[in-house]
């Protein structure tokens, strides 16, 4: 990332996208031998790779994270003079903004819930009133002609204003806490962009007072909520944290503090937390899925700041609740905010529900695994598609919404109508109003369509239908499989598409219904409920598919309300987890590897043990050095001809300490490329060679300046006079970079880069020797890819069956 020319970064550039049959540049190549380590971007043979990578949509330059604390002179300085007032200032509004994060996530969750729920429910409405007068070929023309205009909307805003929307945007999260910078995917376009689609995937968009007015109708696409709203809270807090909008940030004084990498890292997990805090009204399952599936960083006072934003998700929530329980949030709108609860059923099973219990886990890790396998081939699929243009990408959305309205409109069509149970008042069954278990659809009075039930309602209505307790004989099995065999289809095909989209509910409602059938087959042989067992078939697809375990199982848990489900879930959880690992990575590794994010796992492979990384800093390019007073010759030179982002700072024939022989080399420590860049635009250059006072530097510069990144060598105008002049650069140096000996093997260094959320980790000689530099190399983020180091030594050995995927 940090250590490529311009000439290879150009050459990455002109041939971006890896084609499965044929590369670029004539070379055969098997669709089948491409491996899921190996990234939809094509990249040098290199070790350092070009910093490109698929950030939502878009073809992007990337770069790492200075997550490292800068310790040069002005930093000292600042620290040193800071008083107990603002330090105490820096502390509250640490605070005022995992509030305001809280506050503003639980808000615009709650309108889009109230939204789906209201405008979804009126558009079904409309459909089945055609049904109703045996109109049917109008109805389904209502119904793919309003899902064709939204998709149509949804598409071209992803497409032409915010790229970086369309998809999750939980991988790019996980990429950024990590220490990759996603351009643009915090951004205020895309946070609008997103909302928008969120409202478009079941209802029409409404007027939005937070985020603005867009009009459409449903989408009724196999899409969830819940991945989005990680990414809106996200943006909520990089927005809060920088001021507002790149172009239009807010010059506050105090936000002066948080014009950093890691403050703003902090507040990025307290909003992916607060965003699944407010899909699942889950406050602990919220910080518990930062920990454990987004965060690569933690520590205690995070971890307070996160519950804390959580906590004030849950009180806007549960204030909507209160509003709608008395019937103030509309037809629909009562169901949004919470999608399941079973606090009022008796949970029991025995010793011998384990058998039930052991084989819906086994099944969830062997489907979720499968899933995870089937959707790397489409997403690989929908790439070469997506490569011929905006046009395509648009063509593509609306060819997977007309199909996903034939299915949802054709198939409650094909199964058989259903009498009513006697007990059943007439007002609850049959009903097409509102939200129901028993949908009339086309059948008589005193009938319902049970696979209606299911297809013809809101993705929350439909959760809530097929996880319904104390309903045994509701459901038909072959209605169960033509819902469970759609949403398998749907929920590949759809996503991938250029809209916004989430996994939860997909997944969720897939699970379901195998774990619905599960305990229909066993029903004589177990005493758990078939909605319990269809709770567990969601909890079960979810830890096969995405690997998650603790924070999973809080959810489920607030999501039920019930303790009594908390053993037979944990079982699940680590058995379908377990089973799903032996077979292939997660589902949002898989898209990481495929976005050619360089994402650095927590644990390395095996045989990084036998390399170290001085053989690593062989196989690069030599290190650019500078000297501590430099020409600005040579700096332009340098910042011109090179992209590396970090160099060390060297200093010969200083004066040594007592014991070092007379005329040692002195690493002074690193600059950073973004420093360099604001010296030559302010101009901060002498005529004679010498150091710089304090003074000097604290009148030309402040801390905050030097924390902002912006600036290219391009955009920079130096005469040939001032090529001659001189700039010291120890002042802006940072003093103290961590180092490492070239002994030490890339497994140990890739572990002290993660933890410690590095940039830059210098590689020093062992024995100091007559022609040997002081630094011999300097690692980035894409020297500890699996796949570049694999690149350079090919004599290693390969990745296994299960980090390829296969």
């Amino acid at each position: 990332m940090e250590e490529n020319s311009n000439q290879c970064a150009a050459e990455s550039a002109a041939i971006p996208l890896n084609m499965e049959g044929e590369s670029n540049d004539g070379e055969e190549r098997d669709p089948e031998s491409i491996s899921l380590s190996q990234p939809l971007l094509r990249r040098n043979r290199t070790l350092s790779s070009s910093p490109l990578a698929i950030v939502g949509a878009k073809v992007s330059y990337i770069e790492s994270l200075d997550y490292e604390i800068n310790e040069n002179d002005l930093f000292k300085h600042d620290w040193r003079s800071r008083s107990k007032v603002q330090v105490l200032q820096y502390i509250f509004l640490k605070w005022i903004l995992a509030f305001l994060v809280g506050l503003l996530t639980g808000i615009i969750a709650t309108l889009i819930n109230l939204a789906v729920e209201n405008i979804a429910g009126y558009k079904l409405l409309a459909a089945v009133s055609f049904i109703e007068k045996e109109r049917y070929l109008m109805g389904f023309i209502y119904l793919a002609g309003a899902n064709l205009l939204l998709t149509t909307v949804a598409s071209v805003l992803c497409v032409c204003f915010a790229p970086t929307a369309a998809g999750p945007g939980i991988p790019e999260i996980k990429a950024y806490l990590n220490g990759v910078d996603t351009p643009n995917m915090f951004g205020a376009t895309t946070m609008i962009v997103k909302v928008g689609w969120l409202l478009q995937i079941e209802c029409c968009l409404k007027i939005i007072s937070i985020i603005g007015s867009i009009g459409a109708v449903s989408a009724g696409l196999d899409l969830g909520k819940e991945g989005p709203l990680v990414h809106i809270g996200s943006c909520i807090a990089s927005l809060l944290g920088q001021g507002g909008p790149d172009n239009h940030c807010i010059k506050w004084r105090w936000l002066r503090y948080f014009n950093n990498d890691r403050d703003r890292r902090d507040l990025i997990t307290c909003g992916a937390a607060s965003g699944v805090c407010a899909a699942f009204r889950a406050p602990v399952g919220g910080v518990l899925f930062a920990l454990e599936e987004v965060a690569t960083w933690w520590r205690s006072a995070l971890l307070w700041r996160t519950f804390f934003s959580t906590a004030i998700v849950v009180m806007v929530l549960r204030t909507f609740i209160e509003i709608c329980n008395a019937g103030g949030c509309g037809l629909f709108g009562k169901g949004g905010l919470i999608m399941f609860d079973v606090s009022t059923v008796t949970v029991t099973y025995h010793m011998m529900d384990i058998i039930p219990v052991v084989v819906i886990g086994i099944i969830g890790g062997v489907l979720g695994s499968l899933y995870n396998f089937f959707l790397h081939k489409i997403l690989r699929l929908y790439n070469l598609i997506n490569q011929k243009g905006k046009v395509h990408k648009l063509l593509l959305s609306l060819s997977v919404s007309l199909f996903t309205s034939a299915c949802l409109y054709g198939l409650p069509f094909l199964v058989e109508c259903t009498p009513c149970d006697s007990s059943l008042a007439e007002s609850v069954c049959p009903t097409n109003e509102g939200s129901g278990n028993f949908k009339q659809f086309n059948c008589p009075d005193g009938h319902y369509n049970d696979l209606a039930t299911l297809l013809l309602a809101t993705n929350d209505d439909a959760v809530r239908n097929i996880f319904s307790t104390t309903t045994s004989t509701e459901y038909h099995p072959i209605s169960l499989l033509i819902f469970f065999a759609l949403y398998c289809i749907l929920g590949l095909f759809t996503f991938g598409i250029a809209v916004p989209t989430g996994l939860f509910l997909p997944i969720i409602l897939m699970g379901s219904a195998y774990g619905r059938m599960l305990g229909i087959a066993m029903k004589s042989y177990t005493s758990i409920d078939q909605g319990l067992f269809a709770v567990l078939g969601a909890a079960s697809l979810m830890a096969g598919s995405m690997r998650m375990t603790v924070s999973l199982c809080v959810i489920f848990l607030e999501l039920t309300n019930n303790l009594l489900l908390l053993p037979i879930t944990m079982i699940v959880l680590l058995i379908a987890k377990t089973v799903g690992d032996s077979f292939n990575p997660s589902i949002y590794e898989i898209i990481l590897h495929l976005k050619g994010l360089p994402f650095l796992d927590a644990h390395p492979e095996p045989w990084m043990r036998n390399l170290t990384v001085g053989e690593l800093a062989d196989a690069k390019l030599p290190v650019v050095t500078l000297r501590g007073i430099e020409t600005v010759e040579r700096i332009v030179e340098v910042l011109r001809n090179t992209t590396h982002n970090g160099f060390p700072v060297i200093d010969d024939g200083v004066v040594p300490p007592v014991g070092l022989a007379v005329g040692a080399t002195e690493v002074h420590g690193l600059i950073l490329r973004a420093h360099l860049v604001h010296v030559l635009k302010k101009k901060w250059f002498q005529r004679e060679k010498r150091r710089t006072e304090e003074w000097e530097v604290r009148e030309k510069f402040t801390w905050v300046e030097l924390a902002e990144r912006e600036g290219k060598i391009e955009e920079v105008a130096v005469t040939s006079e001032e090529m001659e002049m001189y700039v010291d650069l120890h002042p802006l140096t940072n003093t103290t970079p961590y180092t490492v000996m070239e002994s030490m093997s890339v497994a140990k260094a890739m572990v002290l880069f993660r933890q410690l959320g590095l940039r830059h980790l210098l590689i020093v000689p062992k024995y100091e020797a007559a022609g040997v530099p002081p630094v011999v190399g300097i690692l980035t983020r894409q020297d500890l890819i699996a796949y570049n180091i694999l690149n350079a030594f090919p004599h290693l050995t390969k990745p296994t069956s299960r980090e390829k995927g296969n």
